[in-house]
């Protein structure tokens, strides 16, 4: 019965997102919708993208074992991302008319940066995607009793995304994202309410967790738990802004006012309502403590079976249906756009720069088979990978706190930076984040946050030293570069 409601689900999805591709008729339909989002629906989005798997699965099991000090990053970090990027960047970032977030670095810096940034970018989005992908492949295992083997579930999972989503783009993300969401806040307020009861009341599992120190946020200890907490939520925080998907949502906004009011809005919703998946997983371990063996596993994934074991085994039929709708759509929306961003930047900033001039509907094309390519790369990361969904999405965004923000925020706040000053930025974050990741990992500074220092010296040094490298630009991107001129404001 409940494998096929989940079959009916997923029918359901796959018509909706296909519906929704008769609205595609060319590349920018594909990419941000044809720029015509209202605000609800780009609310919506930015909500069901951002409310994903580790949000469901990770970030509440990580909560039941360690904390609210053990989510800095998420939803902590991931919401002041979204608030940052709303009140510091959607504005400006509107008002440059972007395709994509790599457009940003071809008319601030030139071509080799936006090719360097759009790689960087891409590559920090297998993490991301595989946290989905492998969600999906737990459902599955899950849902059929093991019967499903979670690699094959993986390979399920991706194919029911990709179906829908290299059709449509941007539109059947959207309106699949609408469906999704009011099905995840339905779901998991009714599932939450009942688990609740089951543990004797909200204010039991409130008070027991407060008991058991769930609710201390702060770190304890001295310089290195304090810097391992930091750089946890600047991960996310920061890490997060130069993101092509929270970049494809403010784009596909009808105007600057519902870019900013978007962001923002679905920011505070997502830190409202993620606060309901950690509730109910720590409400299972009021009912039944040998729920708290799963964190002993020696695979890290294991912590992650602890709601769906509890909805399979406590709660009936119709709860279960509703708790695995809720989850599934989570995951979808999410997975949906973790596939089309890394897609847009890649064919739009790396592929077409070096194939001359691509007419529409060659475009199209060349976007539908970068998706498969990167669905198949997302595939083999999530099936060798041991790692939690929570430690997959940190992981991801690490590459672009260390290579990919600095060029953006010095781009549109200082004048003075450099195309010489953006490449020394992004390969001396990379390089000694990458050495310090592979030889002081332990270290008492994390190493993202040497990165993160590296970065940001050399963009000083590389922007105030004489200029050694320099490239020239087209006249139109020259003009477009700056998002504060007058000539920038006319395009909203």
């Amino acid at each position: 019965m409940l494998i096929g409601f989940t079959l009916l689900y997923l029918a359901v999805t796959i018509g909706i997102g296909l519906y929704a591709a008769r609205r595609v008729h060319n590349a920018r339909d594909f990419l941000v919708a044809g720029k015509s989002l209202p605000l609800y629906i780009n609310m919506a989005t930015v909500f069901a993208t951002w409310f994903g798997a580790e949000t469901v699965l990770s970030v509440s099991a990580t909560f039941a074992r360690d904390g609210l000090n053990g989510i800095p990053a998420d939803p902590f970090g991931a919401t002041c991302a979204l608030i940052f990027f709303a009140l510091f960047f959607a504005r400006l970032l509107y008002r440059m008319d972007l395709l994509t977030i790599g457009d940003f670095y071809r008319k601030r810096y030139g071509k080799s940066v936006e090719v360097l940034t759009s790689v960087t970018i891409t590559a920090s989005y297998l993490g991301w995607t595989s946290a989905q992908l492998t969600a999906l492949g737990l459902v599955f295992t899950v849902l059929s009793q093991d019967a499903v083997t979670l690699n094959q579930g993986i390979l399920i999972g991706a194919g029911v995304v990709l179906v829908y989503t290299i059709w449509g783009g941007m539109w059947s993300v959207a309106f699949t994202d609408m469906f999704q969401t009011v099905i995840i806040v339905i779901g998991l307020l009714i599932v939450a309410t009942l688990v609740g009861e089951m543990a004797g009341g909200a204010q039991v599992v409130v008070s027991r967790a407060a008991a058991d120190g769930r609710f201390e946020f702060l770190p304890k200890g001295g310089l290195a738990q304090w810097l391992a907490f930091i750089a946890a939520w600047a991960t996310l925080a920061i890490g997060s802004i130069p993101q092509q998907d929270v970049f494809q949502r403010i784009m596909s906004a009808k105007n600057e006012k519902v870019a900013v009011q978007g962001s923002l809005l679905g920011g505070l919703a997502y830190f409202a309502f993620a606060f309901v998946p950690m509730f109910i997983a720590y409400a299972a371990i009021v009912i039944d403590g040998n729920y708290a063996t799963l964190f002993a596993s020696e695979d890290a994934r294991e912590v992650q079976r602890i709601l769906p074991d509890l909805i399979l085994q406590k709660v009936p039929l119709w709860a279960q249906a509703l708790f695995f709708g809720a989850l599934l759509s989570a995951i979808l929306s999410t997975a949906s756009g973790a596939l089309l961003a890394p897609t847009a930047l890649f064919t739009e900033n790396v592929l077409k720069p070096f194939m001359g001039p691509v007419g529409d509907r060659r475009f199209l094309v060349m976007l539908r088979v970068v998706l498969v390519l990167f669905t198949c790369a997302a595939l083999a990361f999530a099936l060798n990978s041991r790692s939690t969904m929570y430690e997959m999405v940190q992981n991801a965004y690490k590459v672009t706190l260390v290579g990919a923000l600095v060029p953006l925020a010095a781009g549109l706040f200082w004048p003075r930076a450099s195309v010489q000053g953006a490449l020394l930025s992004i390969l001396a974050g990379l390089i000694a984040w990458l050495v310090c990741e592979r030889n002081f990992a332990d270290a008492t500074v994390p190493p993202q946050l040497v990165g993160l220092a590296a970065a940001v010296a050399g963009m000083i040094v590389g922007s105030l030293a004489p200029q050694l490298y320099t490239e020239r630009r087209s006249h139109a991107d020259h003009l477009a570069a700056d998002p504060h001129s007058a000539t920038g404001a006319q395009r909203k």
